[in-house]
Order: C-alpha cells, then sequence, then structure tokens
C-alpha cells in the first residue's frame, strides 16, 4: 500500500476523521473528482467547492484510492487550510441544558454527550461541566436558522428580544432561533428555502445520481460564475449559495439568483432526486464587542478567515467556506461587568499540527493573549477575552 510518503501527506486526521483538501480550477474539475469519489464510496462526505474538495473518509483504503483519483485529474492536495470549528459550551449542568440546543439545533446526539449535525455541515456543539457560576448575558451567542415548519415544532419557551426569535437555555445562554422562507413565490424555485443562504436539499437514490446532479450543478453555476457550495452526503446533495450569497451586493455579479435557482431546480427534478424541505440549515455565531475591529482582527487571524465584500457588513468567511460564519456588533460600553465576565460558550479550532503553532503565534500577533498550553493544545484570548482552543491533530497513517 502507498502510505506516507505518497499519499500520507495528503490527509490529516481532524476531530478524528482523516480529510483532504484538493485545489481545482474550477466547480467542473471539482465536481469532476467528487464524482470519481462517489465511485470509490458513498459513504464520503464530498464538499465541491469552486476552487477545490474536501473529501471526508474512514478508511485508509478510501483514502488511497481518493488521492489516486484526484492524481489522475491532475489535482493536487493542499493541507494548508484544513481545519474545523466547534462550538464549545461551560454548564453546570450539561443534562439540563443538552435538550434544549439539540432542540434548537437539529442536532443528533453522540456517544459522548456532544451535538452534532447528522449532515456533518454545520458545527459540533460539544458541552462540558463546570462549576463556575457566570450570571449574566455571554457575549457570544449562536444564530439558528431552520425552515419554519421545524421552528414552529420546537418547545423551547415563548421567543423573546427585539425580533422575537431569541430562546434561553437554562443557563441563560442564547440562540436566535430564525424561521426560514420561500426563496421566492415561483414554483420554479419552489425545492429552494432562504434561511439566509438560499438552499435547496435533494435526496438521491444512488450514487450515480448524486455525480450526475453534482456536475450539473457544478456546469450550470460555473456557466454564470457563482461559486455554488455542493455538498455530498450518503443519499443526498446540497445546493447552497452561501450566506446572503443569493443577493447581489454580495456576489456582485450579473445574476439574479433565483434564475439560477430554478435552473439548478429542474436539473435535479430532471435527474429524478426529490427536495426534502425539512433539511436546509444555516448556524453562525454572533459576537458583543466593545472594539469591534479589535476583536474581527484577532479573529480574522486566528481562524484565516476572510472579510465580507462589503463593507458594512461585519462577517467574516471561510476562505473554503466550509466553517462558521462570524459576525460581530457592538456592546453597550457601560455593561462593564458583563464584558468582565469569562463566557459560557467558547471556540475550538482543530488545525494539522504542522500549522498550529503558527496559528497561534497569528492570533497572538494580531492582539490575542495566549492564557494556557499543554500538548498539542493551546488557549488563546482575544482582546475582550473571548476564548479560543486551537488543537494539534496530526497526519492520517
Amino acid at each position: 500500500m502507498r502510505y506516507m510518503a505518497e499519499i500520507g501527506t495528503d490527509w490529516r486526521m481532524l476531530d478524528g476523521v482523516a480529510t483532504a483538501w484538493f485545489d481545482a480550477p474550477s466547480l467542473i474539475e471539482a465536481a469532476e473528482l467528487a464524482g470519481r469519489i462517489l465511485e470509490v464510496s458513498a459513504d464520503v462526505a464530498v464538499d465541491v467547492r469552486a476552487t477545490g474538495v474536501r473529501a471526508r473518509v474512514g478508511s485508509d483504503d478510501v483514502a488511497e484510492a481518493v488521492s489516486t483519483a484526484a492524481q489522475e485529474l491532475g489535482l493536487v492536495a493542499n493541507p494548508a487550510g484544513l481545519q474545523q470549528l466547534s462550538v464549545v459550551l461551560e454548564s453546570p449542568d450539561p443534562d439540563a441544558v443538552r435538550p434544549f440546543w439539540q432542540q434548537a439545533l437539529d442536532y443528533a446526539l453522540d456517544e459522548e454527550g456532544s451535538l452534532a449535525d447528522p449532515l456533518r455541515r454545520d458545527p459540533a456543539l460539544r458541552i462540558r461541566p463546570t462549576t463556575e457560576r457566570r450570571p449574566l448575558r455571554n457575549r457570544i451567542h449562536l444564530d439558528v436558522v431552520r425552515p419554519t415548519a421545524g421552528v414552529e415544532q420546537v418547545e423551547l419557551g415563548e421567543p423573546t428580544g427585539p425580533y422575537g426569535v431569541c430562546r434561553t437555555d437554562p443557563d441563560g445562554n442564547e440562540v436566535d432561533l430564525v424561521p426560514g422562507d420561500a426563496l421566492g413565490e415561483s414554483p420554479g424555485t419552489a425545492d429552494w428555502q432562504s434561511v439566509f443562504s438560499a438552499i435547496a436539499c435533494y435526496r438521491t437514490t444512488s450514487p450515480a445520481q448524486q455525480r450526475d446532479l453534482a456536475a450539473a450543478a457544478a456546469a450550470l453555476a460555473h456557466d454564470v460564475g457563482f461559486p455554488l457550495l455542493v455538498d455530498l452526503r450518503p443519499g443526498l446533495v446540497v445546493l447552497d449559495s452561501g450566506k446572503d450569497r443569493w443577493e447581489k451586493d454580495a456576489h456582485g455579479l450579473a445574476l439574479e439568483f433565483t434564475d439560477l435557482a430554478a435552473r439548478l431546480q429542474a436539473a435535479a427534478r430532471d435527474l429524478g432526486a426529490t427536495a426534502d424541505p425539512a433539511l436546509p440549515r444555516f448556524v453562525q455565531l454572533f459576537l458583543d464587542a466593545a472594539d469591534v475591529p479589535a476583536v474581527r482582527a484577532f479573529w480574522l487571524a486566528a481562524l484565516g478567515y476572510t472579510p465580507d465584500r462589503r463593507d458594512w457588513n461585519s462577517d467574516i468567511n471561510d476562505p473554503r467556506r466550509l466553517n462558521v460564519d462570524l459576525v460581530f456588533q457592538e456592546i453597550d460600553l457601560s455593561e462593564t461587568e458583563r464584558r468582565r465576565q469569562r463566557n459560557r460558550i467558547h471556540v475550538e479550532l482543530a488545525v494539522p499540527s504542522d500549522l498550529a503553532q503558527a496559528r497561534v503565534a497569528a492570533a497572538v500577533a494580531a492582539g490575542g493573549r495566549l492564557l494556557g498550553e499543554s500538548t498539542g493544545r493551546w488557549l488563546v484570548a482575544d482582546p475582550e477575552g473571548n476564548e479560543l482552543v486551537v488543537t494539534a491533530h496530526g497526519r492520517s497513517a
């Protein structure tokens, strides 16, 4: 078996999963590799982007076959941007808060008591015990956008807040649980939902159908220059505009996204794929800050993110569109006690071991403080005390 010297360098273990990224010059070539991967295994999680493909596999044999397929297509692995973000919530009574978050996110409970997106698209939520009392509001909360029918079914108490969407868990942690909407009124986009992103999820009956839908979607998006996100999961194809990217000021193209959505819907239906309207979901992290530019600069450096192209928008994004977006808003400077209180929520960043120290150094250089260090693990705080844990993960072997 060809191993570390030839294919092992392609792969890294992130959160226990062998993961690789292969650069591609366009959605067309990325979708071609995705199709080859589906021929190897239907159980692989594949994310197709305009700049490349991320594959997450469950065995060494599959990893080797994927690397071989990429090599045959002339695509090269690039682990430099591999990372996986998760959210950690600390609670004096994890069993009390866990059901709240499982309902809010519509996540699955794993054997360790953590909550994970069944589609492996949105960040995991890990709940850990603490004895520290933190009575004031967090400066970090989650936004979760789901189809209206799903939001109406949750039993989390009456929503509050200025927009009537805020729910609060037993510890006082907040989530804005926002109902989505149809992308438009036309039957031509009936499969699509606006959940901050425009998303359509299609059930498929075979890897060949998945492959054909991914290829058709990539071709349609490539023709108009739109960087569509295409995620392949067992029996499922997710077509995603990315947050706000269906709006003209976000993508900067001479394009009505609803026109592209209609063509994508027609292609999916022609191939026999069936839309599942319950599945679209969007998750983002919201950070309150007294000095938004300073805090935002830290997170840009620490996560290797890029700013939204619109000057008025505080969002920062994973350049490969594989991890959760972060949004920043200004906090009232009079809330001094709240600003001093340590958050009950923090972010964990898993990166390859050969990149971890450089990422920590970038975070510190951008105004962060190194609070603690152990083998393969660094605790860093941003300029206002919001915490990031960087964890180093080794090569797949």
